[in-house]
């Protein structure tokens, strides 16, 4: 309680005191107040009783936390929320927009559901690690305020069902880690076309339990996304295909399945034993007798305009082609041979000097690569090929037809000799044969007559003691004894001119 001055002489030390006691409670009062203001606020005062505050790194680790701690810094770059008891993530998790925060860690927490809001507020987040916890789905649109995430762990969960559009508008994705889960399918729509995320490069799906694997998309992926493309430890069912696939990328080294060669395993289909697991690159050998995958080398025709693919195992590399000749390609060269934007190799027009070995050289700041590629030339157009196919075709064709034809005139003319009633008996043991004729169109009997002609088959008997040929004299006419067969009385002797030789069953026109 303040005193009454004392103006005396001896009452100038209480004076001071007095004043000096109120000075420093003023400044006392002043701190207080500043304290209270937002923004001037000290980090140490700020942090959450129950973690550990490090600059710009809020720990609160380790803490049986069953919250996110409220009135967190601003300021927090990294905020590690990992083994704890936060089992659900809502979107009022933290009120305040944190908008330096790019990593949040929050691995271990037996989480099991996230809001469609929990990351309004955290818009920035770079790195999100939500590994080894419940989650059991991934809705649609849930991670779409995150465009500037780069790197999601979702592995050690019980995801069994992705949303096709679970991802959308994670632009910036370059790693998902899916590992460990229950994903009953690969997720074809990450990697593929105009679904793809652009920028993603590594895709962990591995120790789940997909079965098929779409393998005709997967061939067709460029090289630097198949390079960090994880599927291993799945219960793949065996196949030609999956062993072509692998078997492709072994040769290509790329990483996925030269880091993991002996982890990808499939089931053999019935009627094999049950549940005989082998391994893939093993179905060569024994198994399915798969074929030995061999790198193939590109064709092409004359005259076609033909584009070589550099496909790296890395993206966005300096690629330089050198044709057979070891010959750099460069602009503005006399050269058919120019490289594209995208650093592939166009050939217009193809001649036949351009076979042999194309080389592209491929290099970035962190990585060399080398890619080989044999061209075989055809010596002709693809056109010239089409038409010497249909020439051929048309050759087979011909060649058919003619032989029906040929069958059909000899068999299955009617013949006239036994549908004739009452003729003679005794030719039919030398004569055996059908007639074959053609009927004239009009009444002409000289030309009927002409247009008559007969096959027969002769027995060598009826014409013994002539050596095998018919009287030269051809102008006798003599009474012949088998007309009944011929239907003719008499008939001229065949000169030699006409008919060399007979012989037995052979055919004589007469």
């Amino acid at each position: 309680m303040l005193q009454p001055l004392d103006r005396t002489a001896g009452g100038g030390g209480g004076v001071s005191e007095t004043v000096a006691c109120l000075r420093r409670s003023f400044l006392l009062g002043l701190c207080a107040a500043l304290l209270w203001i937002p923004g001037v606020a000290g980090s140490a005062l700020n942090c959450h009783k129950a973690c550990i505050c490090a600059s710009n790194i809020v720990s609160c680790s380790k803490m049986n936390l069953t919250n996110v701690p409220t009135a967190l810094p601003t300021y927090t770059v990294v905020l590690d929320l990992s083994y704890n008891d936060i089992a659900r993530l809502r979107a009022e998790w933290t009120p305040d927009i944190l908008p330096k925060l790019h990593n949040l860690l929050l691995s271990h927490n037996g989480l099991d559901f996230l809001s469609s809001e929990a990351f309004l507020n955290v818009k920035q987040l770079r790195y999100l690690d939500l590994s080894s916890n419940k989650l059991w789905q991934l809705e649609e649109f849930i991670f779409e305020p995150l465009g500037h995430l780069e790197v999601l762990l979702l592995y050690n969960n019980h995801i069994s069902r992705i949303d096709r559009l679970a991802f959308l508008g994670v632009s910036s994705l370059q790693k998902l880690y899916l590992s460990q889960n229950q994903v009953p399918r690969f997720p074809l729509e990450l990697v593929k076309d105009k679904s793809r995320l652009e920028k993603l490069i590594l895709l962990d799906v591995s120790s789940n339990k997909i079965k098929v694997l779409p393998t005709a998309d997967l061939q067709t992926l460029p090289a630097w996304i198949k390079n960090g493309l994880y599927f291993h430890n799945n219960p793949l069912v065996c196949s030609c295909d999956v062993y072509s696939l692998l078997a492709h990328w072994y040769i290509r080294k790329l990483n996925s399945a030269l880091d993991f060669k002996d982890d990808y395993r499939c089931f053999l289909p019935a009627p094999a034993l049950p549940k005989t697991q082998v391994g893939v690159f093993e179905l060569s050998s024994g198994y399915m007798n798969c074929s030995t995958f061999k790198e193939t080398d590109e064709e092409a025709f004359l005259e076609q305009t033909l584009i070589l693919g550099c496909d790296t195992k890395h993206k966005d590399m300096s690629k330089t082609w050198f044709i057979p000749g070891n010959v750099v390609v460069s602009e503005g060269g006399n050269q058919t041979a120019k490289v594209l934007p995208d650093g592939s190799l166009q050939i217009s027009p193809v001649r036949p000097e351009d076979s042999g070995n194309y080389t592209c050289f491929a290099v970035s700041e962190a990585h060399n690569e080398t890619v080989y590629v044999v061209l075989k030339v055809h010596n002709f157009t693809m056109n010239a090929g089409g038409e010497t196919l249909n020439t051929a075709y048309t050759t087979l064709v011909g060649c058919l037809a003619s032989v029906v034809l040929v069958l059909i005139y000899l068999y299955l003319t009617p013949c006239r000799c036994f549908c004739c009633p009452n003729r003679g008996k005794k030719g039919e043991d030398s004569i055996h044969s059908s007639m074959l004729s053609v009927t004239p169109t009009h009444e002409d009997p000289m030309l009927k007559a002409e247009l008559n002609r007969h096959v027969a088959f002769i027995d060598a008997k009826d014409l013994q003691g002539q050596n095998g040929k018919l009287n030269p004299d051809g102008d006798e006419e003599d009474p012949d004894e088998e007309a009944g067969v011929l239907g003719k009385g008499w008939r001229k002797k065949s000169v030699a001119e006409s008919i060399s030789s007979v012989f037995s069953d052979t055919p004589m026109v007469v």
